[in-house]
């Protein structure tokens, strides 16, 4: 009973204490940045995380993914409502509207679903560069910027796929806000 209870204790502290104590060290010395969340800061000040998504509610600004979870980290994971889902119409309905009020320009049929659909965790801080296209018109007569300027923004922060190879393009709306905020 007692070597059980040895064995029990010495694989808790390796795999409980030890590992996660390794690993951290090998991160924080071969990537710390990532390691410590890959936070973006603004004037000596964290703003935000080039990892998590932020809902953006002033119209000058490009506009996220939607999140169910109002993208707080804490409780990572999003509805896993089937399309039939009545709530989940609702609520569709309701983000609908709401875009093509804020973009009247826009036909409904030309939303990219990214706009109206949560990513998997529901923290999502990209989305596609038509995403971001979609919403140059709005942006540029809010902001009295040209529409050019804009889309060379938008190529500006549009990262490819992942090794060449995973994922699709994508587009950091934190990080496209940020210049943009400097544009005033």
């Amino acid at each position: 009973m007692f070597k059980n209870l040895r064995i029990a204790l010495v694989l808790l502290v390796i795999c409980g204490i030890g590992y996660p104590l390794l690993m951290t060290g090998i991160a924080q010395a071969v990537m710390p940045a990532k390691a410590d969340g890959s936070l973006i800061e603004k004037d000596g000040k964290v703003i935000g995380s080039e990892l998590i998504g932020q809902t953006f509610k002033d119209p000058s600004y490009f506009t996220g993914r939607v999140s169910s979870i109002e993208n707080n980290a804490a409780g990572s994971g999003s509805g896993n409502y089937a399309p039939s889902n009545a709530d989940m119409i609702e609520r569709t309905k309701k983000d609908i509207a709401a875009f093509l009020k804020a973009n009247p320009d826009v036909k409904k049929s030309d939303i990219p679903a990214d706009l109206l659909t949560n990513s998997g965790s529901g923290l999502d801080p990209h989305i596609s560069p038509m995403a971001a296209e979609i919403q140059i018109p709005r942006i540029s007569k809010l902001r009295n910027l040209d529409e050019n300027e804009l889309k060379d923004l938008i190529k500006k922060h549009t990262e490819g796929r992942q090794f060449g190879l995973f994922g699709e393009p994508r587009v950091n709306v934190l990080e496209l806000n940020m210049e943009l905020g400097q544009k005033k």
